[in-house]
């Protein structure tokens, strides 16, 4: 089995590895210190795995040494891609420390990285982030030097990614891919921040997403759902389509958060993967107003619940919803005895937004309900909601011409105020 040792005569670190039936020895420069023994056991492992997976390089880990003569089977690797270790001279044996053309391998940096960032990531993010570099970028990317990774190799891992095949589809979507490639520009473009070379990633920009259009629930067939939905789910529903919360949000709300008294629901924190978290953004704290409603639906639940845990929607035993285990065994089978249009729980979300705006709301008081810090993302998501629902097509303006004498005889005379049908509003929710 491979080791690091030590030499007691000149107090620094060797290799004691074995290959191809061989005894191999490479001395190194390093002292035997703790820091310079991990340095080189991350090394040792890059070597045990290049050797299982039968692409072990001699020359390229060790290309100063003897031994490597033995084992030439192909051109020796340029000596240019191997940084000597510190205080390495003359005929000592230099090793692969990671560093490459006074930059990191991939692998080593991308570590780098993550150590430094994860003190901001949620618990979730994190997760995500470790499995894209296990899955996608160590594999492509893990034993190149960050300042050798080109344009052209990016765009080339970017469509190996094209043809990979996706949960839902032959492929992976345009979205999945851009996900894929954030950390990979996030990593590299600090790498040529840091070590002061130009970044692969100039002018590479995202694939473009074709826009998906929100399909929220009309008042009516809310009703139909809450009126067939199994009785235990009935609260449960009601609260997602008449506060837009998250699904993560609404499944980690627990008792200490919904304040009866002021009628608010307090969201401070979320379920994600079955775990505790914080929610997704500092703007989505926040206090939902409570209609009457959300009162009653949590009223009903506290009879159930509040005794039983701390979350408001759990299970018999008390524990949090798994929102994929209620998703397929409750929402689905529903829209379909229903006859309505399968779609995912979180259209509730945007079916709160758009009833909020067919009752002429203020958006301003929506985007807050809603988690977002300003109005923009409301208008850009649910734009053509406004003028058919809230009957803010201008003659509102018009109106302020008439009232305020502004407009000419002519032009008032043209100009008749249309009334607004709260039945015809209230027909065109959705």
């Amino acid at each position: 089995m491979a080791k690091i040792r030590g030499r007691k005569e000149t107090g620094t670190l060797y290799f004691d590895l074995f290959y191809k039936g061989q005894r191999c020895r490479e001395q190194t420069a390093l002292e035997d210190t703790s820091a310079n023994r991990k340095k080189l056991e991350r090394i040792l492992e890059r070597i045990e795995f290049d050797i299982q997976s039968g692409t072990f390089d001699y020359r390229r880990y060790f290309p100063h040494s003897k031994m490597a003569a033995k084992f030439d089977t192909e051109q020796p690797v340029a000596s240019t891609q191997v940084l000597q270790a510190s205080g390495v001279t003359g005929n000592t044996t230099t090793i692969a420390t990671g560093i490459v053309g006074n930059t990191p391998t991939f692998t080593e940096f991308s570590r780098t990285w993550v150590v430094e960032n994860e003190v901001a990531w949620r618990r979730s993010h994190r997760r995500t982030i470790d499995d894209i570099l296990r899955r996608h970028l160590l594999p492509a990317f893990g034993d190149k030097v960050v300042g050798h990774i080109t344009k052209s190799k990016i765009l080339a891992f970017r469509s190996t990614l094209a043809k990979v095949p996706g949960r839902k589809a032959d492929t992976l979507p345009a979205k999945r891919i851009n996900a894929i490639m954030a950390p990979l520009r996030q990593i590299l473009n600090e790498a040529a921040d840091r070590f002061e070379f130009t970044t692969p990633f100039r002018n590479i920009k995202p694939l473009k997403i074709v826009k998906s259009d929100i399909t929220p629930f009309s008042l009516d067939e809310v009703k139909q759902i809450l009126e067939t939905v199994r009785a235990d789910f009935r609260d449960y529903y009601a609260v997602r389509f008449f506060t837009g919360m998250r699904t993560g949000e609404i499944d980690g709300l627990k008792w200490k958060y919904v304040d009866f008294e002021r009628r608010l629901i307090l969201v401070r924190e979320t379920i994600v993967l079955g775990e505790e978290d914080t929610t997704k953004t500092d703007g989505s704290q926040r206090e939902i107003q409570m209609n009457e409603a959300v009162y009653q639906a949590l009223r009903n639940q506290e009879q159930t619940t509040r005794q039983l845990s701390a979350y408001v929607f759990c299970t018999r035993e008390g524990n949090p919803l798994d929102h994929n285990n209620v998703t397929k065994r409750v929402w689905y089978p529903l829209l379909r005895h229903q006859g309505l249009t399968p779609r995912r729980p979180y259209q509730s979300r945007h079916t709160a937004a758009t009833l909020w705006l067919a009752a002429g709301e203020s958006p301003l008081w929506i985007a807050r309900q809603m988690g977002h810090t300003s109005t923009e993302m409301l208008f850009k998501v649910y734009g053509r909601f406004v003028p058919n629902l809230t009957r803010q097509d201008g003659s509102a303006f018009e109106r302020l011409l008439l009232q305020s004498g502004a407009a000419t005889p002519a032009a008032s005379a043209l100009i008749a105020p249309r009334a607004v049908d709260t039945a015809e509003v209230a027909h065109d929710t959705v």
